[in-house]
């Protein structure tokens, strides 16, 4: 399963958590017992359609063999496996946070992802 995955958190709730030293989850996370990721190749998707329009968002990747047996691949959108954490993210796992902004074509530009 792929090593780094993928967040897409508005840039108000990840600094809350960085305050408080660990992400709970967004609301559909907490709604649904377990952190939502994506992986690489999923990402743009997310974003597209769960995300849509949205300004002030982040992208923060996250060192998936540090989360062990709580992060599980389970499938979803169309069968795909994604990583779905079934724990509250230690921040110590995050390699980097980057902004999400939207292009001139409303669709969000990402940064360089690692697979």
């Amino acid at each position: 399963m792929a090593k780094t995955i993928y967040k897409i958190v508005p840039a108000s709730l990840w600094q809350k958590a960085k305050e408080a030293g660990i992400f709970e989850g967004a609301a559909i996370d907490l709604t649904d017992g377990f952190i939502h990721f994506s992986t690489s190749a999923q990402a743009i998707e997310t974003a597209a359609r769960h995300f849509a329009g949205q300004s002030d968002l982040l992208l923060v990747a996250v060192d998936g063999d540090a989360l062990g047996e709580k992060l599980v691949y389970e499938p979803s959108r169309g069968g795909d496996l994604f990583p779905h954490l079934y724990a509250a993210l230690p921040l110590a796992a995050v390699l980097w946070e980057r902004p999400l902004p939207l292009g001139p074509d409303g669709a969000h530009q990402f940064p360089e992802m690692n697979a």
